[in-house]
Order: structure tokens, then C-alpha cells, then sequence
């Protein structure tokens, strides 16, 4: 065997594992984000069925605006797991971090899933509920920072490229929620669902956990954090020195908070808004979710090639001048072709838009307090554009009779994101 020979198989051999180990550490840090999104999801799909077994009211509307604030009501927690897991991930590492927060949501799907409902438990019902959603709350204000921190200290040559499966996981738990909305709403009674069918998607969540968890014990921690000096209270670093890119984070993260939000109401409001029929409202999302998971990682290579600020302006500038319009046909012809349409254009802007989002908020902190930095912005912002949309839509549309509501919000937060980015490209020099 020639030396030429040896040294061929020798570096196929070494890209053949190096493959793996990426592989190994995109699922490992993606999977607690997926998790995470997945129950968040098929809250919010399940949200009308959720209302009628859990805030029962003799209103309707009433009865889907409780089960909404207890969603939106969870988020206020997230900035204190934020600071706390955070904390933790900066000064004991990533990866501890990341097991903690697998652990937490496992415990709040495991409520959700198993909760008896008003009629068998009265007022203990919404309690649990809103309980298991303040724990996975609790969890995931940490999980994003840790994970995302994770992702870019293993290989900062390709940052854009590996954060960006941070979002695309959304768009795979997405589909999944969607896919077992679909079925779930096609295949059972209503009956069915209400006794039993709405538990599955929480039941499966659930077993996703242990995967998880078996995972992230078999990753490395970074040595770029391993290698930096240790902050004895991240925080304190964290406001006296980086206020600023806490602030320009959390501007940068509000389109993308509230388009993600947006889409994840759109079933209930195909169908109590627009008319149109369960298996439709799914259909439609069942688009979004596939072209954000596609589409998000291609948008993350070209970030690291072109430059994050450049991609996501042009994708804050598009969505400014085409979302009312969008909102304004649909409302005008409810088909499913029009609301695969609408979906379909949103979920292009926003994978152009927050492909390489992760990338930028890793760029404007220092390692030792990264993960805190990421996580408390990330999660102020959405508490603040994220948690609340569904309810202000739902209470929006309901006081003023107009469905073009949600193409306000959005017209908005472009405005506001695009100003923020504005200033990170002045400020902190990032193209």
C-alpha cells in the first residue's frame, strides 16, 4: 500500500469522524431547544382544546384568552432562568448547564401530560397547568444561552453555519406539532380528542427527553471556555461592562420573536378567525415549519460568507413592506392556498432573517459571560414580543373586529429590529 494511499485514508478517516462529532454536537445541543419548542407548540395548537378541559367559562373567547395568558404567563419566569442557569453555564460550563435544563422540561411535559382536568379536579387543574409551564419556563430561559454558547465556542470558523440549528430545530419541532395536529384533528372524534388525543404530542415530547439526556452526557465542554478566566459573578460583568449588547439583542430578537409567534397562533386563527377548518389551519403550518427547517442552515452558511446584518436588514426591510399586504389578501380570500402562501413567504423572511441571529448574539459577548448575555436577552425579548402575541392578537382582534391585527404587530417589531440592527452595525462593527 503506497504512502499517498495511507495518508488519503488516514485524512478520510479523520473528516469521517470530525463529521460525526459535529453531528453528535448539533443533535446534542438542538435537542433540548427542540424539546422546548415541540411542547410550546402543541400548547399553542392545542390551545382551543386546552381552554374547553382546564378554564372552562360559559365564554368561549374568555375561555381561550385563560388558557393563552397561562402560555404567555410562563414566560415571566424565563429571564430568572435566564440569570440563574445562565449564571451557572458561565461559571460551571455548557454542558452541566444543558443537562440541568433537559431535566426541568422532561418534568413540566410529564405535568402537562398527566394533569386531570377541571371537571375531575376543579381549580387544581389551570394551577398544574400553569405550574409545569412556569417549570419549563424555568428551564428554558437557560437552555438557549448554554446551548447556543455550546455550538459556537466548538467551532467559531463556522459559527453562523452551526448556531443556525438552533433555529432550525424550531422549524422540525414546528413540524412535528403541526403533523400531530393534523392527524390528531383528521383521524379523532372531537370527543376523542378532548378525553385522550390531545395528550400524545405531550407524551411524545416526554420520550424525546431520555434521548437527550444520554446525548449531552457524551459531549465535550468547549475549550475556549475551559481556556478563558472565570468570572466570579457573570452577572455583575455582564451589566457593568455589556449593557449595551444585551439592549441590541433584545431589538435584533423582537421580529423574529414575534413572526415565530405569529405563525404558531395562525391555526386558531385560520379557524376561529378565517373560517376555515382544523386539518387546514395545520395544513398551512405544516409549510411554514418544513421551509424554516430547511431553509435555516443554508441562510447560516451565507451569514458566515456575507455577513449576518447584511441578510437580516434586507429580510426586516421585505418584511416591512410586504406583511400587510399578505395579511389583507388572506383575510379577503381564506383558501389554503392562500394561507399556505402567506405562510410560506413568512417563513422565507424569517429563516433569511434569523439564520444567522444566534451567530450575531454570540458576537457581542465575551465567553465568560456569553451564555448569560445570550439567554437573559433572548428571553426579555420573548417574554416582552413573544409570550404575549397570541393573547394580544386573539384580545386585539376581538376588541376591534379587525383580522389585519396580526400585520400590525408584525409591521412594528420589523420597525424596531431594524433600527437594533442598525446600531449593531454602528456600534459593534458587525456586517
Amino acid at each position: 500500500m503506497s504512502d499517498t494511499y495511507k495518508m488519503e485514508s488516514t485524512t478520510a478517516s479523520t473528516k469521517k469522524l470530525a463529521d460525526k462529532k459535529l453531528l453528535k454536537l448539533i443533535v446534542a445541543s438542538s435537542i433540548g431547544n427542540a424539546l422546548e419548542w415541540f411542547d410550546l407548540i402543541v400548547y399553542a395548537f392545542f390551545a382551543r382544546t386546552i381552554s374547553k378541559l382546564f378554564f372552562p367559562t360559559d365564554n368561549e373567547t374568555l375561555s381561550l384568552m385563560l388558557a393563552l395568558f397561562t402560555f404567555a404567563m410562563s414566560y415571566l419566569i424565563r429571564p430568572i432562568g435566564a440569570i440563574v442557569i445562565g449564571s451557572y453555564a458561565d461559571k460551571i460550563g455548557r454542558k452541566a448547564a444543558m443537562l440541568l435544563t433537559i431535566w426541568l422540561m422532561m418534568a413540566g411535559t410529564f405535568l402537562i401530560a398527566a394533569m386531570p382536568t377541571y371537571e375531575t379536579i376543579g381549580l387544581l387543574a389551570p394551577l398544574g397547568i400553569l405550574l409545569a409551564r412556569l417549570l419549563q419556563g424555568f428551564s428554558a430561559g437557560g437552555e438557549f444561552g448554554s446551548a447556543t454558547a455550546m455550538l459556537v465556542e466548538h467551532h467559531p470558523e463556522r459559527k453562523g453555519f452551526i448556531s443556525s440549528f438552533m433555529f432550525a430545530s424550531q422549524g422540525l419541532s414546528g413540524l412535528l406539532g403541526a403533523g400531530f395536529g393534523l392527524l390528531l384533528t383528521t383521524t379523532l372524534t372531537t370527543d376523542q380528542l378532548e378525553s385522550w388525543g390531545w395528550r400524545i404530542p405531550f407524551i411524545f415530547g416526554l420520550l424525546i427527553g431520555p434521548v437527550g439526556l444520554y446525548i449531552r452526557r457524551h459531549i465535550e465542554e468547549t475549550g475556549e471556555f475551559t481556556a478563558s478566566k472565570e468570572e466570579k459573578v457573570p452577572l455583575v460583568e455582564l451589566f457593568a461592562n455589556n449593557k449595551l449588547g444585551i439592549l441590541f439583542n433584545i431589538g435584533a430578537m423582537i421580529l423574529s420573536t414575534s413572526v415565530t409567534y405569529s405563525i404558531i397562533f395562525m391555526p386558531t386563527y385560520a379557524t376561529k378567525y378565517l373560517g376555515l377548518s382544523n386539518s387546514i389551519g395545520y395544513g398551512g403550518t405544516l409549510i411554514s415549519y418544513t421551509v424554516l427547517m430547511l431553509l435555516t442552515p443554508f441562510v447560516g452558511i451565507l451569514s458566515d460568507r456575507i455577513g449576518r446584518t447584511r441578510l437580516m436588514i434586507a429580510a426586516g426591510v421585505l418584511f416591512f413592506i410586504t406583511v400587510w399586504p399578505a395579511f389583507f389578501i388572506l383575510s379577503h380570500h381564506p383558501t389554503l392556498i392562500m394561507l399556505a402562501s402567506v405562510l410560506f413567504w413568512l417563513s422565507v423572511l424569517k429563516s433569511m432573517y434569523f439564520g444567522g441571529l444566534p451567530a450575531l448574539m454570540s458576537e457581542m459577548f465575551p465567553t465568560r459571560v456569553r451564555a448569560t448575555g445570550m439567554a437573559l436577552s433572548y428571553n426579555i425579548s420573548t417574554t416582552l414580543f413573544g409570550s404575549f402575541t397570541p393573547f394580544l392578537l386573539v384580545w386585539t382582534i376581538s376588541a376591534t373586529g379587525d383580522q389585519l391585527a396580526p400585520s400590525y404587530y408584525l409591521l412594528l417589531t420589523s420597525l424596531i429590529s431594524l433600527l437594533a440592527l442598525f446600531g449593531i452595525r454602528r456600534h459593534f462593527k458587525i456586517n
